[in-house]
Protein backbone atom coordinates (compact mmCIF):
# COMPACT_ATOMS: atom_id res chain seq x y z
CA UNK A 1 0.00 0.00 0.00
CA UNK A 2 0.89 3.44 -0.78
CA UNK A 3 2.04 5.89 1.97
CA UNK A 4 -0.51 8.29 3.24
CA UNK A 5 -0.67 11.35 5.80
CA UNK A 6 -1.74 11.05 8.90
CA UNK A 7 -5.41 11.96 10.32
CA UNK A 8 -4.57 14.57 12.12
CA UNK A 9 -7.26 16.21 13.59
CA UNK A 10 -8.02 19.74 13.38
CA UNK A 11 -9.43 20.90 17.07
CA UNK A 12 -9.27 23.92 19.18
CA UNK A 13 -6.80 20.87 22.14
CA UNK A 14 -3.89 21.63 19.55
CA UNK A 15 -4.38 25.50 19.49
CA UNK A 16 -4.83 25.54 23.37
CA UNK A 17 -1.80 23.01 24.47
CA UNK A 18 0.02 24.40 22.01
CA UNK A 19 -0.14 27.80 23.65
CA UNK A 20 0.79 26.23 26.90
CA UNK A 21 4.28 24.29 25.76
CA UNK A 22 5.51 26.69 23.30
CA UNK A 23 4.75 30.58 24.82
CA UNK A 24 3.74 29.90 28.31
CA UNK A 25 5.19 33.61 29.49
CA UNK A 26 3.37 35.32 26.88
CA UNK A 27 1.60 38.83 27.97
CA UNK A 28 -2.35 39.02 28.19
CA UNK A 29 -3.41 42.35 29.02
CA UNK A 30 -6.93 43.74 30.20
CA UNK A 31 -8.32 47.00 30.99
CA UNK A 32 -10.85 46.71 33.58
CA UNK A 33 -14.39 48.78 34.42
CA UNK A 34 -12.51 50.29 36.69
CA UNK A 35 -9.54 51.62 33.96
CA UNK A 36 -6.83 49.91 35.24
CA UNK A 37 -4.68 46.93 33.64
CA UNK A 38 -4.63 43.29 34.69
CA UNK A 39 -1.64 41.63 33.16
CA UNK A 40 -1.22 37.70 33.43
CA UNK A 41 0.27 34.80 31.14
CA UNK A 42 -0.58 31.96 28.73
CA UNK A 43 0.45 29.97 31.76
CA UNK A 44 -2.14 31.53 33.95
CA UNK A 45 -4.49 31.23 31.34
CA UNK A 46 -3.92 27.51 30.53
CA UNK A 47 -4.45 27.10 34.40
CA UNK A 48 -7.49 29.04 34.90
CA UNK A 49 -9.00 27.72 31.54
CA UNK A 50 -8.18 24.18 33.16
CA UNK A 51 -10.38 25.01 36.72
CA UNK A 52 -12.76 26.85 34.87
CA UNK A 53 -13.62 23.31 32.63
CA UNK A 54 -13.71 21.61 35.75
CA UNK A 55 -16.20 24.18 37.25
CA UNK A 56 -18.43 23.73 34.35
CA UNK A 57 -18.54 20.15 34.54
CA UNK A 58 -19.34 20.50 38.23
CA UNK A 59 -22.73 22.36 36.45
CA UNK A 60 -23.81 19.99 34.26
CA UNK A 61 -21.96 21.38 31.18
CA UNK A 62 -21.65 18.25 28.88
CA UNK A 63 -20.61 17.69 25.28
CA UNK A 64 -22.92 19.68 22.97
CA UNK A 65 -24.31 22.17 26.35
CA UNK A 66 -24.68 25.66 25.19
CA UNK A 67 -22.80 28.59 27.24
CA UNK A 68 -23.38 32.08 26.79
CA UNK A 69 -21.23 34.97 27.08
CA UNK A 70 -22.35 38.38 27.48
CA UNK A 71 -19.59 40.30 28.99
CA UNK A 72 -16.58 42.93 27.14
CA UNK A 73 -13.46 41.61 25.94
CA UNK A 74 -10.86 40.77 28.56
CA UNK A 75 -8.86 37.78 29.52
CA UNK A 76 -12.10 35.98 31.62
CA UNK A 77 -13.87 35.81 28.26
CA UNK A 78 -11.13 34.49 26.52
CA UNK A 79 -11.07 31.56 28.84
CA UNK A 80 -14.53 30.22 28.17
CA UNK A 81 -13.45 30.78 24.57
CA UNK A 82 -11.62 27.83 25.41
CA UNK A 83 -13.12 25.78 28.03
CA UNK A 84 -16.66 25.08 26.82
CA UNK A 85 -15.22 24.15 23.56
CA UNK A 86 -12.51 21.79 24.65
CA UNK A 87 -14.59 20.19 26.74
CA UNK A 88 -16.84 19.25 23.55
CA UNK A 89 -19.51 22.03 24.47
CA UNK A 90 -20.47 25.11 22.24
CA UNK A 91 -19.43 29.05 23.51
CA UNK A 92 -22.09 31.17 22.82
CA UNK A 93 -21.48 34.97 22.48
CA UNK A 94 -24.47 37.11 23.36
CA UNK A 95 -24.67 40.79 21.54
CA UNK A 96 -24.77 42.65 24.73
CA UNK A 97 -25.55 45.84 21.79
CA UNK A 98 -29.16 44.41 20.99
CA UNK A 99 -32.01 44.96 22.36
CA UNK A 100 -33.11 42.88 25.08
CA UNK A 101 -36.15 41.04 23.25
CA UNK A 102 -33.53 40.34 20.71
CA UNK A 103 -31.03 39.00 23.14
CA UNK A 104 -33.82 36.25 24.39
CA UNK A 105 -34.72 35.56 21.32
CA UNK A 106 -31.32 34.17 20.46
CA UNK A 107 -30.80 32.54 23.81
CA UNK A 108 -34.37 31.39 23.79
CA UNK A 109 -33.60 29.79 20.30
CA UNK A 110 -29.99 28.76 21.33
CA UNK A 111 -31.29 26.69 24.43
CA UNK A 112 -28.90 28.75 26.26
CA UNK A 113 -28.43 26.64 29.77
CA UNK A 114 -25.34 29.04 31.53
CA UNK A 115 -24.69 31.92 30.98
CA UNK A 116 -21.07 33.79 31.44
CA UNK A 117 -21.73 37.68 32.53
CA UNK A 118 -19.61 40.80 33.31
CA UNK A 119 -21.51 42.30 36.67
CA UNK A 120 -21.91 45.65 34.73
CA UNK A 121 -24.32 43.67 32.36
CA UNK A 122 -26.04 41.50 35.25
CA UNK A 123 -28.69 44.67 34.32
CA UNK A 124 -29.08 43.25 31.06
CA UNK A 125 -29.18 39.92 31.30
CA UNK A 126 -32.09 40.34 34.07
CA UNK A 127 -33.98 42.36 31.61
CA UNK A 128 -34.13 39.20 29.23
CA UNK A 129 -33.75 36.19 31.94
CA UNK A 130 -37.16 35.34 32.58
CA UNK A 131 -37.99 34.79 28.93
CA UNK A 132 -35.46 31.89 28.76
CA UNK A 133 -36.26 29.10 30.15
CA UNK A 134 -33.02 26.74 29.24
CA UNK A 135 -30.91 29.02 31.47
CA UNK A 136 -29.92 26.88 34.70
CA UNK A 137 -27.20 28.78 35.87
CA UNK A 138 -25.68 32.49 36.29
CA UNK A 139 -21.45 33.00 36.43
CA UNK A 140 -21.08 36.57 37.19
CA UNK A 141 -17.29 37.76 36.63
CA UNK A 142 -17.07 40.31 39.58
CA UNK A 143 -15.24 43.86 38.54
CA UNK A 144 -14.47 44.44 42.27
CA UNK A 145 -17.07 47.30 42.77
CA UNK A 146 -20.28 45.28 42.29
CA UNK A 147 -21.68 41.94 44.66
CA UNK A 148 -22.86 38.86 43.02
CA UNK A 149 -26.01 38.96 44.11
CA UNK A 150 -27.64 35.72 45.68
CA UNK A 151 -28.34 32.91 43.57
CA UNK A 152 -25.56 33.79 41.24
CA UNK A 153 -22.02 32.36 40.97
CA UNK A 154 -18.85 34.14 41.35
CA UNK A 155 -16.64 33.30 38.72
CA UNK A 156 -13.28 33.73 40.74
CA UNK A 157 -14.61 31.70 43.55
CA UNK A 158 -15.67 29.11 40.99
CA UNK A 159 -12.46 28.77 39.51
CA UNK A 160 -10.96 28.61 42.78
CA UNK A 161 -12.83 25.75 44.19
CA UNK A 162 -12.10 23.70 40.99
CA UNK A 163 -9.03 22.00 39.99
CA UNK A 164 -8.00 22.25 36.73
CA UNK A 165 -8.61 19.64 34.46
CA UNK A 166 -5.35 17.23 33.31
CA UNK A 167 -6.61 15.37 30.38
CA UNK A 168 -8.64 17.05 27.82
CA UNK A 169 -11.46 14.89 25.81
CA UNK A 170 -10.57 13.63 22.30
CA UNK A 171 -12.64 15.83 19.95
CA UNK A 172 -14.52 15.55 16.53
CA UNK A 173 -13.14 18.32 14.39
CA UNK A 174 -16.22 18.59 12.94
CA UNK A 175 -17.74 19.16 15.91
CA UNK A 176 -19.32 22.52 17.01
CA UNK A 177 -17.37 24.72 18.91
CA UNK A 178 -19.06 28.33 18.87
CA UNK A 179 -22.30 29.74 17.97
CA UNK A 180 -22.39 33.15 16.85
CA UNK A 181 -25.91 34.97 15.05
CA UNK A 182 -26.13 37.34 12.46
CA UNK A 183 -27.16 41.12 13.06
CA UNK A 184 -30.87 39.88 11.93
CA UNK A 185 -31.11 43.67 10.20
CA UNK A 186 -33.82 42.15 8.19
CA UNK A 187 -36.14 39.54 9.66
CA UNK A 188 -34.72 37.11 13.30
CA UNK A 189 -31.04 36.92 13.39
CA UNK A 190 -29.80 33.33 12.55
CA UNK A 191 -27.14 30.93 14.20
CA UNK A 192 -23.81 29.80 12.35
CA UNK A 193 -22.10 26.91 14.44
CA UNK A 194 -18.44 27.38 13.41
CA UNK A 195 -16.83 23.77 14.06
CA UNK A 196 -13.17 23.15 15.75
CA UNK A 197 -12.00 22.33 12.04
CA UNK A 198 -12.91 25.68 10.43
CA UNK A 199 -11.84 27.49 13.48
CA UNK A 200 -8.66 26.16 13.29
CA UNK A 201 -8.45 26.89 9.15
CA UNK A 202 -9.76 30.04 10.15
CA UNK A 203 -7.02 30.77 12.73
CA UNK A 204 -4.36 29.61 9.62
CA UNK A 205 -5.96 31.53 7.85
CA UNK A 206 -5.29 34.29 9.78
CA UNK A 207 -2.04 33.90 10.26
CA UNK A 208 -0.73 34.13 6.63
CA UNK A 209 1.17 36.79 5.21
CA UNK A 210 -1.07 37.62 2.74
CA UNK A 211 -4.26 37.65 5.15
CA UNK A 212 -3.25 39.25 8.62
CA UNK A 213 0.02 37.93 9.16
CA UNK A 214 -0.43 37.17 12.94
CA UNK A 215 2.87 36.11 14.12
CA UNK A 216 4.11 35.28 17.54
CA UNK A 217 6.24 38.80 16.92
CA UNK A 218 2.77 40.85 17.29
CA UNK A 219 0.94 42.67 19.94
CA UNK A 220 -2.88 42.04 19.11
CA UNK A 221 -5.48 44.18 20.14
CA UNK A 222 -9.20 43.50 18.96
CA UNK A 223 -11.05 46.08 19.13
CA UNK A 224 -14.04 44.55 17.35
CA UNK A 225 -15.78 42.74 20.08
CA UNK A 226 -15.46 39.22 21.48
CA UNK A 227 -19.25 38.73 20.88
CA UNK A 228 -18.94 39.66 17.13
CA UNK A 229 -18.09 36.72 14.70
CA UNK A 230 -15.15 35.68 17.08
CA UNK A 231 -13.62 38.82 16.92
CA UNK A 232 -12.80 37.70 13.27
CA UNK A 233 -10.62 35.06 14.98
CA UNK A 234 -7.78 36.82 16.49
CA UNK A 235 -8.23 35.30 20.11
CA UNK A 236 -7.77 32.04 18.81
CA UNK A 237 -4.69 32.90 16.16
CA UNK A 238 -2.68 34.83 18.83
CA UNK A 239 -3.23 31.66 21.69
CA UNK A 240 -2.05 29.68 18.84
CA UNK A 241 0.97 31.76 17.37
CA UNK A 242 2.28 33.28 21.38
CA UNK A 243 0.99 37.02 19.90
CA UNK A 244 0.63 38.87 23.10
CA UNK A 245 -3.42 40.10 23.71
CA UNK A 246 -4.60 43.34 24.70
CA UNK A 247 -7.97 43.86 25.43
CA UNK A 248 -9.56 47.10 25.82
CA UNK A 249 -12.37 45.86 27.97
CA UNK A 250 -15.60 48.32 28.20
CA UNK A 251 -13.83 51.54 27.24
CA UNK A 252 -13.81 51.85 23.44
CA UNK A 253 -13.83 55.65 22.89
CA UNK A 254 -11.03 56.72 20.40
CA UNK A 255 -8.91 58.39 23.44
CA UNK A 256 -8.74 55.00 25.55
CA UNK A 257 -7.97 52.64 22.62
CA UNK A 258 -4.99 54.99 21.09
CA UNK A 259 -3.65 55.48 24.45
CA UNK A 260 -3.56 51.76 25.00
CA UNK A 261 -2.22 50.99 21.62
CA UNK A 262 0.96 53.25 22.48
CA UNK A 263 0.89 51.94 26.36
CA UNK A 264 1.31 47.99 25.05
CA UNK A 265 3.04 49.32 22.11
CA UNK A 266 0.41 47.20 19.82
CA UNK A 267 0.85 46.39 16.32
CA UNK A 268 -2.12 44.96 15.12
CA UNK A 269 -5.66 46.21 15.78
CA UNK A 270 -8.99 45.24 14.26
CA UNK A 271 -12.55 46.86 14.49
CA UNK A 272 -15.51 48.46 12.58
CA UNK A 273 -14.75 51.91 10.50
CA UNK A 274 -16.56 53.96 12.58
CA UNK A 275 -14.44 53.09 15.60
CA UNK A 276 -11.18 54.09 13.28
CA UNK A 277 -13.65 56.90 12.42
CA UNK A 278 -13.43 58.56 15.78
CA UNK A 279 -9.92 57.53 16.10
CA UNK A 280 -8.62 59.79 12.88
CA UNK A 281 -10.78 62.18 14.05
CA UNK A 282 -8.82 62.49 17.46
CA UNK A 283 -5.64 61.88 16.14
CA UNK A 284 -6.34 64.79 13.86
CA UNK A 285 -7.35 67.19 16.32
CA UNK A 286 -4.35 66.25 18.35
CA UNK A 287 -1.91 67.06 16.02
CA UNK A 288 -3.19 70.22 14.99
CA UNK A 289 -3.07 70.85 18.97
CA UNK A 290 0.81 69.36 18.41
CA UNK A 291 -0.11 66.70 20.97
CA UNK A 292 2.21 63.51 20.31
CA UNK A 293 0.96 59.97 20.16
CA UNK A 294 3.71 57.57 19.44
CA UNK A 295 2.16 54.57 17.38
CA UNK A 296 5.25 53.47 15.43
CA UNK A 297 4.91 50.22 17.00
CA UNK A 298 1.82 49.66 14.55
CA UNK A 299 2.27 47.67 11.55
CA UNK A 300 -1.21 47.62 10.63
CA UNK A 301 -4.62 48.06 11.30
CA UNK A 302 -7.34 46.23 10.29
CA UNK A 303 -11.04 47.27 9.02
CA UNK A 304 -14.20 45.33 8.45
CA UNK A 305 -17.26 44.74 9.26
CA UNK A 306 -18.46 47.79 6.82
CA UNK A 307 -16.27 49.39 3.66
CA UNK A 308 -13.93 51.54 4.64
CA UNK A 309 -14.26 55.34 3.07
CA UNK A 310 -10.56 55.66 1.37
CA UNK A 311 -10.89 59.09 2.81
CA UNK A 312 -10.06 57.34 6.22
CA UNK A 313 -7.27 54.69 4.62
CA UNK A 314 -5.61 58.42 2.96
CA UNK A 315 -5.78 60.21 6.32
CA UNK A 316 -4.54 57.20 8.20
CA UNK A 317 -1.29 57.09 5.81
CA UNK A 318 -0.56 60.69 4.71
CA UNK A 319 -0.86 62.83 7.97
CA UNK A 320 -0.33 59.94 10.43
CA UNK A 321 2.27 57.19 8.66
CA UNK A 322 -0.34 54.71 9.64
CA UNK A 323 -1.22 51.92 7.04
CA UNK A 324 -4.90 50.18 6.93
CA UNK A 325 -5.11 46.71 5.59
CA UNK A 326 -8.93 46.61 4.30
CA UNK A 327 -10.39 43.21 4.57
CA UNK A 328 -14.32 41.49 4.40
CA UNK A 329 -15.75 38.68 5.72
CA UNK A 330 -19.31 37.70 7.58
CA UNK A 331 -20.79 35.87 10.41
CA UNK A 332 -21.40 32.72 7.74
CA UNK A 333 -17.63 32.64 6.95
CA UNK A 334 -15.55 32.10 10.60
CA UNK A 335 -15.83 35.45 9.16
CA UNK A 336 -12.60 36.28 7.15
CA UNK A 337 -13.32 36.42 3.24
CA UNK A 338 -10.94 38.76 1.67
CA UNK A 339 -8.06 41.33 2.61
CA UNK A 340 -6.84 44.06 0.14
CA UNK A 341 -3.04 42.80 -0.07
CA UNK A 342 -0.84 44.46 -3.36
CA UNK A 343 0.19 41.99 -5.63
CA UNK A 344 3.82 42.14 -6.27
CA UNK A 345 3.77 44.39 -9.44
CA UNK A 346 1.47 46.63 -7.95
CA UNK A 347 3.78 47.41 -5.14
CA UNK A 348 6.23 50.86 -5.68
CA UNK A 349 3.72 52.59 -7.47
CA UNK A 350 2.41 56.24 -6.76
CA UNK A 351 0.24 56.38 -3.73
CA UNK A 352 -2.81 57.70 -6.06
CA UNK A 353 -2.29 54.65 -7.97
CA UNK A 354 -2.43 51.80 -4.66
CA UNK A 355 -4.99 53.47 -2.80
CA UNK A 356 -7.59 52.78 -5.05
CA UNK A 357 -6.28 49.12 -4.56
CA UNK A 358 -6.45 49.00 -0.83
CA UNK A 359 -9.59 50.74 -0.75
CA UNK A 360 -11.17 47.73 -2.34
CA UNK A 361 -12.25 44.97 -0.17
CA UNK A 362 -9.64 42.72 -2.06
CA UNK A 363 -8.99 39.10 -3.17
CA UNK A 364 -10.00 36.33 -1.58
CA UNK A 365 -7.60 34.47 1.05
CA UNK A 366 -6.47 30.82 0.81
CA UNK A 367 -9.48 28.24 0.25
CA UNK A 368 -12.05 30.70 -0.09
CA UNK A 369 -13.37 31.06 -2.96
CA UNK A 370 -15.88 33.66 -4.99
CA UNK A 371 -17.97 34.65 -7.73
CA UNK A 372 -20.50 37.00 -8.77
CA UNK A 373 -24.08 36.36 -10.06
CA UNK A 374 -27.26 38.03 -11.53
CA UNK A 375 -30.77 37.64 -9.79
CA UNK A 376 -30.86 34.53 -12.26
CA UNK A 377 -28.14 32.86 -11.39
CA UNK A 378 -26.42 33.44 -14.35
CA UNK A 379 -22.20 34.32 -13.72
CA UNK A 380 -21.11 38.34 -14.36
CA UNK A 381 -18.36 39.39 -15.76
CA UNK A 382 -14.65 40.23 -13.77
CA UNK A 383 -14.54 43.72 -15.34
CA UNK A 384 -14.85 45.94 -12.50
CA UNK A 385 -17.92 47.48 -13.51
CA UNK A 386 -21.01 44.93 -13.64
CA UNK A 387 -22.54 44.72 -10.65
CA UNK A 388 -24.21 41.63 -9.03
CA UNK A 389 -24.41 39.00 -5.84
CA UNK A 390 -21.16 38.22 -4.50
CA UNK A 391 -21.00 34.21 -3.81
CA UNK A 392 -18.59 32.34 -1.51
CA UNK A 393 -17.63 28.69 -0.65
CA UNK A 394 -14.83 27.24 1.45
CA UNK A 395 -13.82 24.91 4.42
CA UNK A 396 -14.85 27.42 7.17
CA UNK A 397 -17.97 28.98 4.98
CA UNK A 398 -21.66 28.05 6.68
CA UNK A 399 -23.08 25.14 4.51
CA UNK A 400 -26.76 26.19 6.97
CA UNK A 401 -27.49 27.67 9.37
CA UNK A 402 -28.62 26.44 12.96
CA UNK A 403 -31.77 25.00 13.13
CA UNK A 404 -31.86 24.88 9.33
CA UNK A 405 -32.98 28.04 8.87
CA UNK A 406 -32.57 30.37 5.70
CA UNK A 407 -32.14 27.58 3.05
CA UNK A 408 -32.94 29.98 0.11
CA UNK A 409 -29.28 31.53 1.04
CA UNK A 410 -27.29 28.54 0.30
CA UNK A 411 -27.36 27.16 -3.40
CA UNK A 412 -27.37 23.86 -4.60
CA UNK A 413 -23.84 23.13 -5.86
CA UNK A 414 -22.38 24.65 -2.19
CA UNK A 415 -22.39 28.40 -2.63
CA UNK A 416 -23.02 31.24 0.10
CA UNK A 417 -25.34 34.35 -1.11
CA UNK A 418 -23.76 37.03 0.84
CA UNK A 419 -26.19 39.82 0.18
CA UNK A 420 -23.23 41.76 -0.82
CA UNK A 421 -23.79 43.69 -4.24
CA UNK A 422 -20.23 43.89 -5.51
CA UNK A 423 -17.94 44.47 -8.57
CA UNK A 424 -15.18 42.02 -9.16
CA UNK A 425 -12.22 43.58 -11.71
CA UNK A 426 -10.10 41.36 -13.65
CA UNK A 427 -7.67 40.93 -10.80
CA UNK A 428 -10.10 38.76 -8.83
CA UNK A 429 -10.32 42.46 -6.20
CA UNK A 430 -14.18 42.50 -5.14
CA UNK A 431 -15.46 45.82 -4.25
CA UNK A 432 -18.43 45.73 -2.38
CA UNK A 433 -21.22 48.65 -3.79
CA UNK A 434 -23.81 47.61 -1.22
CA UNK A 435 -25.71 45.28 0.89
CA UNK A 436 -28.76 43.65 -1.42
CA UNK A 437 -31.19 44.98 0.96
CA UNK A 438 -30.00 48.55 0.89
CA UNK A 439 -28.76 49.19 -2.69
CA UNK A 440 -31.01 52.38 -4.15
CA UNK A 441 -33.18 51.26 -7.79
CA UNK A 442 -33.89 54.34 -9.00
CA UNK A 443 -35.52 54.08 -12.62
CA UNK A 444 -34.21 50.75 -12.90
CA UNK A 445 -30.91 51.59 -12.52
CA UNK A 446 -28.76 50.61 -9.19
CA UNK A 447 -27.05 53.43 -8.03
CA UNK A 448 -23.97 52.59 -4.83
CA UNK A 449 -24.97 53.85 -1.76
CA UNK A 450 -21.17 52.76 -0.72
CA UNK A 451 -19.46 54.77 -3.44
CA UNK A 452 -21.84 58.09 -2.72
CA UNK A 453 -20.38 57.55 0.94
CA UNK A 454 -17.02 57.59 0.01
CA UNK A 455 -17.05 60.48 -2.03
CA UNK A 456 -18.97 62.63 0.59
CA UNK A 457 -16.88 61.40 3.61
CA UNK A 458 -13.39 63.05 1.27
CA UNK A 459 -14.83 66.31 1.88
CA UNK A 460 -13.22 67.73 5.50
CA UNK A 461 -16.19 68.80 6.77
CA UNK A 462 -17.52 65.46 6.54
CA UNK A 463 -16.93 62.65 9.68
CA UNK A 464 -19.42 60.59 8.25
CA UNK A 465 -21.96 59.87 5.56
CA UNK A 466 -24.82 57.82 5.01
CA UNK A 467 -26.46 57.04 1.57
CA UNK A 468 -30.51 55.58 1.64
CA UNK A 469 -33.01 54.70 -0.63
CA UNK A 470 -36.03 57.04 0.02
CA UNK A 471 -39.39 56.53 -2.33
CA UNK A 472 -39.93 58.88 -5.04
CA UNK A 473 -42.92 59.53 -7.24
CA UNK A 474 -41.22 59.50 -10.36
CA UNK A 475 -38.64 57.43 -9.81
CA UNK A 476 -39.32 54.51 -7.31
CA UNK A 477 -36.49 55.49 -5.07
CA UNK A 478 -33.89 58.10 -4.62
CA UNK A 479 -31.06 58.61 -3.06
CA UNK A 480 -30.53 60.70 0.39
CA UNK A 481 -27.18 61.35 2.12
CA UNK A 482 -27.74 61.35 6.13
CA UNK A 483 -24.43 63.67 7.37
CA UNK A 484 -22.54 64.13 10.39
CA UNK A 485 -20.26 67.03 10.66
CA UNK A 486 -16.78 67.48 12.09
CA UNK A 487 -16.80 69.42 15.41
CA UNK A 488 -16.62 72.80 14.63
CA UNK A 489 -17.36 72.39 10.61
CA UNK A 490 -20.12 73.94 8.92
CA UNK A 491 -20.75 72.88 5.10
CA UNK A 492 -24.03 73.21 3.37
CA UNK A 493 -25.80 70.72 0.98
CA UNK A 494 -24.71 73.01 -2.28
CA UNK A 495 -21.01 72.53 -1.57
CA UNK A 496 -21.07 68.84 -0.71
CA UNK A 497 -23.31 68.93 -4.07
CA UNK A 498 -20.87 70.66 -5.49
CA UNK A 499 -17.58 68.42 -4.15
CA UNK A 500 -19.00 65.16 -5.56
CA UNK A 501 -20.58 66.05 -8.78
CA UNK A 502 -18.06 65.83 -11.26
CA UNK A 503 -17.64 61.72 -10.10
CA UNK A 504 -20.63 60.63 -10.51
CA UNK A 505 -23.35 60.69 -13.49
CA UNK A 506 -26.11 63.22 -12.63
CA UNK A 507 -28.80 60.73 -11.55
CA UNK A 508 -26.35 59.54 -8.88
CA UNK A 509 -26.53 62.64 -6.95
CA UNK A 510 -28.59 62.77 -3.64
CA UNK A 511 -31.85 64.31 -4.01
CA UNK A 512 -31.37 65.74 -0.36
CA UNK A 513 -29.19 65.79 2.61
CA UNK A 514 -30.39 64.99 6.43
CA UNK A 515 -27.79 66.83 8.56
CA UNK A 516 -27.16 64.78 12.05
CA UNK A 517 -26.03 64.59 15.71
CA UNK A 518 -25.09 61.13 14.65
CA UNK A 519 -25.97 58.48 12.16
CA UNK A 520 -27.90 55.32 14.01
CA UNK A 521 -25.94 51.95 14.21
CA UNK A 522 -26.77 48.97 14.03
CA UNK A 523 -25.29 46.41 17.18
CA UNK A 524 -22.02 45.96 15.69
CA UNK A 525 -20.79 49.97 14.39
CA UNK A 526 -22.15 49.44 11.27
CA UNK A 527 -24.38 52.39 10.15
CA UNK A 528 -28.31 51.14 10.43
CA UNK A 529 -30.24 52.68 7.00
CA UNK A 530 -33.32 50.57 8.26
CA UNK A 531 -33.52 53.49 10.82
CA UNK A 532 -33.03 56.24 8.20
CA UNK A 533 -35.43 54.88 6.27
CA UNK A 534 -37.89 54.81 9.04
CA UNK A 535 -37.03 58.26 9.89
CA UNK A 536 -36.50 59.77 6.46
CA UNK A 537 -37.91 57.49 3.73
CA UNK A 538 -40.42 59.77 3.10
CA UNK A 539 -38.69 63.01 2.92
CA UNK A 540 -39.20 63.10 -1.10
CA UNK A 541 -42.88 62.71 -1.00
CA UNK A 542 -43.67 66.08 0.62
CA UNK A 543 -42.55 67.75 -2.81
CA UNK A 544 -41.55 67.38 -5.61
CA UNK A 545 -38.82 69.85 -5.28
CA UNK A 546 -36.16 68.64 -3.36
CA UNK A 547 -36.33 69.43 0.33
CA UNK A 548 -33.88 71.75 2.58
CA UNK A 549 -31.49 70.15 4.39
CA UNK A 550 -32.96 68.42 7.73
CA UNK A 551 -31.34 69.32 11.52
CA UNK A 552 -31.85 66.14 13.20
CA UNK A 553 -31.31 65.87 16.94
Amino acid sequence: MLGRMMDFPLTLTHLFERAERLFPGRPIVSRKADRSLARATVKDFGVRTRRLMSALEGLGVQPGTRVATLAWNHAQHLEVYFAVPLMGAIVHTLNLRLHPNEIAYIADHAEDSVVVVDASLVPLLEKFIDKVPWIRHVVVIADGTTEVKGGYLDYEKLLEGAEPRAELPQLDERAAAMLCYTSGTTGNPKGVLYTHRSTCLHAMAVCLRDSLGLASMDTAMPVVPMFHAAAWGIPYAAIATGAKLVFPGPHLDPASIVELMEGEEVTLAAGVPTIWLGILDLLDRDRKAEKAHDLSRVRTMVIGGAAAPPAMIDGFKTRHGLEVTHAWGMTEMNPLGTVARLKPDMVGQAWDTELPVRATQGFPVMFVEHRLMDESGKALPWDGKTMGELEVRGPWVASSYFADEGKDRFTETGWFKTGDVVTIDPEGYVTITDRAKDVVKSGGEWISSVALENALMSHPAVLEAAVFAAAHPKWDERPVAAIVQRPGSDVSEEELAGHIKDQFASYWLPDAYVFMDQIPRTSTGKFLKTRLRELYGDILLVTSQPPPAVKAK
